[in-house]
């Protein structure tokens, strides 16, 4: 994957290398980058070329936009009927279940029969609690990374999946959990359809079922024919086929893996095998269903024919979750990785892209026969502790593609490792995972995904009795949950003594909002002063954002810039593109909206090439505000609905909301005011408060309204809605947004005193303000203008108590 990226970027106009790189995505499950990737080139190749994309990759686009799985290896026999059948179906029912015993095909049956659904595979997942999120990253939708929120899954799912097909494969374990997140998501999302594959109904009112019976006797035939056929092509079929079939009870999974056997036995021996299995477990327990007894049997049968190196590779290959590469697999396993290719030739191991997988019954199988499973998964989670050590390294440098493409191949793995230690009590193991994947999980917007295991850890520890970075990092994952609370106290003594790069990020995020910021401070100014250079960087970035805050400007700029050229010097995307983007905030604020939007132009690709959704989303939303405040309304709403779109694909409604606030400006200054105040208040219902990322689309969304009551004569509405925005403004310590509002206030006053109040607006926005009122009474603008920012806000209007609960410090 690494090197499809490596090639796409060097040669960006060679539209087959980005071909490549979007299939080698889908078939990851990370959609949301196949869809970045693809507008990336659309864009290069318009700007360039004034081309469009070619067909070819025209067609996986929309393939992507509507989740279509990609083609099949082999065909679908003997299911015309239930295909038509199930088809019907979904046109006219909102949640369909198949039913019907493991290997009779309901899987394949449904990802035919719903090409374009949004496919989750349940069987790896055992904790029905964690449902949502699960099914929420499985389907390459991001969780939001607001520190010190517990962000709910069902509103990223809600978002996402507005007028989709969701295919929910193998329920039966999970009856219940999947009963209610399907009747939730029904309720929520009106266009939402759900087919489900399970032994057992769901149980809920708008549930249509549909059995999946075993082949009849002449398609049971075909499709043993057709798979011997693959594995040997000199096949001829016999009566005995029917039989076999017949004694398979016409599983097609037991009839498939039968097949596989044709390459190596001939159809007497491979009948006879079947036979004496069958004689052989007719003599045990009768209280399976049959046709459950009859696909053991022929795992069962598969496994006798096995050596002892390839029982010892199957077995402990359970340990992985989903799938392993070869060299994973050699050293987890202990069995050389060759094994796992005669694994692949007898089809108890699927081989795709060069990993490593076992169907769902196979691996139950398998697994019972594990011998010593501590010791096995004790293996697993060295291994993928030594990963993630090495992939936190090299984030914060030149290789932090290659290794983002690394950890999210081997996501599922190092979850499981990390679970593993949580649930069996090993806190020690548990927290070097947590502190080798912070940072890998923050990039990628998979917090959640972390975040039941930090908190079993720290349930697990008393507060005080552990002080390493892994607790630091798992209390701070938390935040926003039950064991955040406890551990508060402890958390800060510990954290102010780590040196852990991400610490120094992640610590001033979560509580730099608080009144008592002196541990954050102190952290930073050690950071500073430290060898560590993307610590260093980090801690001039976020030493910047206090004298934007309170206007000033040439502190703020210096620090940006010296976070940017650190960040560049290691080669490191992430943090360069939060600098840039800090200095075209910085831009703005200064009246240069032309060199802010040139600067996203810079930061854009980097979120791109890395996959960072929300990053995108943010940033994108940023580069349309430039472009409306410098008086582009075409090119900035471009950015807002590429924004909204990317926001709505990626299951991240706050991001959603401030692309709707950008349309809502645009409308608004163009003169359509309905459209306008119907696109705010969505918007306003969407944004969240507190966070500071929205907290100037609250502003501004508040700002549009008042200036639209203003419009339509409601003047002390419009007065209302000002105060709000500067309240909401002040109380985040955002003083530049509180500008805005106040600018807006003078509207409503009389020339002399408007002119105050515009003057009032240039202290907390840091620069002059012109209108026409600072014109025609330019000593009520200086007086305004020699304000302190206390003085300014108390002139609009502010209470001394709003200002006093501000964490910005030239208030207090």
């Amino acid at each position: 994957m690494a090197e499809l990226a490596e090639l796409a970027g060097r040669h960006p106009l060679r539209e087959r290398f980005r071909l490549l790189q979007m299939r080698a995505l889908r078939a990851e499950g990370r959609q949301a980058e196949a869809l970045l990737a693809f507008e990336q080139t659309r864009r290069l190749l318009a700007g360039e070329l004034g081309a469009d994309p070619s067909p070819e990759l025209a067609a996986l686009h929309e393939a992507i936009l509507r989740g279509t799985e990609a083609p099949r290896l082999t065909s679908l026999i003997g299911r015309d009927g239930d295909l038509a059948s199930v088809r019907e179906l979904l046109r006219t029912a909102r949640l369909v279940t198949l039913l019907g015993p493991g290997g009779v095909g309901k899987t394949r049956l449904a990802t035919e029969a719903a090409p374009g659904a949004r496919l989750v595979e349940l069987a790896p997942l055992h904790d029905p609690v964690e449902l949502p999120r699960y099914v929420l990253t499985s389907l390459g939708l991001r969780e939001g990374n607001r520190p010190g929120v517990a962000h709910d899954p069902l509103d990223r799912l809600a978002a996402a999946l507005t007028d989709e097909v969701l295919l929910l494969d193998n329920c039966e374990h999970l009856v219940d959990a999947v009963a209610r997140l399907a009747e939730a998501l029904l309720t929520r999302c009106p266009g939402l359809r759900v087919l489900a594959t399970s032994r057992e109904p769901l149980g809920i009112t708008p549930e249509h079922l549909w059995p999946v019976r075993p082949l009849p006797p002449a398609q049971a035939a075909r499709l043993f024919t057709d798979r011997a056929k693959a594995v040997r092509p000199d096949f001829t079929p016999g009566e005995a086929v029917e039989r076999i079939c017949a004694a398979l009870d016409g599983l097609p999974l037991a009839i498939e893996l039968a097949a596989a056997r044709m390459r190596t036995h001939e159809l007497a021996d491979l009948e006879a095998g079947l036979a004496d299995r069958f004689r052989l477990l007719s003599r045990g327990s009768r209280t399976a269903q049959p046709r459950h007894q009859t696909l053991r049997a022929v795992v069962d049968w598969s496994w006798a024919l096995l050596s002892e190196e390839e029982r010892l590779m199957a077995a402990r290959l359970t340990v992985f979750a989903g799938s392993a590469d070869a060299r994973a697999a050699e050293r987890v396993c202990g069995v050389p990785a060759e094994v796992l290719d005669s694994l692949a030739d007898k089809s108890l191991v699927e081989v795709h892209r060069g990993r490593y997988r076992m169907l769902e019954t196979v691996r139950a199988f398998c697994a019972e026969q594990l011998a010593g499973p501590d010791e096995v998964r004790q293996a697993h989670a060295a291994f993928f502790l030594d990963l993630a050590l090495r992939g936190d390294r090299g984030l914060r440098g030149p290789d932090q593609l290659a290794w983002l493409e690394t950890l999210s191949a081997e996501h599922d793995n190092l979850m499981a490792a990390l679970g593993w230690a949580a649930g069996t009590g090993r806190t020690r193991l548990g927290y070097e995972l947590v502190a080798a994947l912070a940072f890998y999980l923050w990039i990628r917007g998979l917090r959640g995904s972390a975040v039941p295991h930090a908190a079993a850890l720290l349930a697990r520890t008393r507060p005080g009795e552990e002080t390493s970075d892994g607790y630091v990092l798992a209390a701070l994952l938390v935040a926003g949950h039950p064991e955040w609370a406890r551990h508060r106290a402890a958390v800060s003594a510990a954290a102010a003594a780590s040196d852990h790069p991400f610490v120094t990020f992640l610590w001033p995020m979560t509580t730099g909002g608080r009144p008592d910021v002196s541990g954050a401070l102190a952290m930073l100014e050690r950071a500073l002063a430290g060898s560590d250079p993307w610590r260093r960087a980090m801690a001039d970035l976020i030493f910047g954002y206090p004298p934007l805050a309170s206007g000033r400007h040439a502190e703020a700029e210096r620090r940006f810039t010296t976070a940017v050229e650190l960040f560049r010097s290691l080669g490191e995307r992430w943090g360069t593109a939060l600098a840039i983007d800090s200095l075209a905030a910085l831009k703005a604020v200064g009246g240069d909206t032309a060199g802010a939007a040139a600067l996203l132009d810079e930061a854009l690709p980097l979120a791109e090439r890395l996959g960072a959704v929300e990053d995108l989303a943010d940033m994108l939303c940023s580069r349309g505000d430039h472009r409306l405040d410098g008086g582009d309304p075409a090119a900035a709403l471009a950015d807002y609905e590429r924004a909204g779109e990317l926001a709505r694909k990626a299951g991240l409604p706050s991001y959603a909301a401030c692309a709707l606030r950008g349309r809502a400006d645009v409308a608004r200054m163009t003169g359509d005011l309905a459209s306008a105040r119907r696109l705010y208040e969505e918007a306003l219902a969407g944004l969240e408060p507190g966070w500071m990322r929205t907290i100037g689309n609250l502003a501004r969304a508040l700002v549009g309204l008042g200036l639209l009551d203003q419009a339509a004569g409601d003047r002390p509405g419009a007065r209302a809605r000002f105060v709000e925005a500067m309240e909401t403004a002040v109380a985040a310590g955002a003083l530049t947004e509180a500008a805005r509002p106040v600018e807006a206030l003078a509207g409503l006053e009389e020339p002399e005193a408007a002119a105050a109040l515009l003057g009032a607006a240039s202290v907390l926005r840091g620069r002059p303000v012109d209108g026409t009122a600072a014109r025609a009474h330019p000593a009520a603008y200086r007086r305004g203008a020699r304000l302190t920012p206390r003085q300014a806000l108390r002139l609009a209007g502010l209470t001394d108590e709003v200002i006093d609960a501000s964490p910005t410090v030239s208030l207090r």
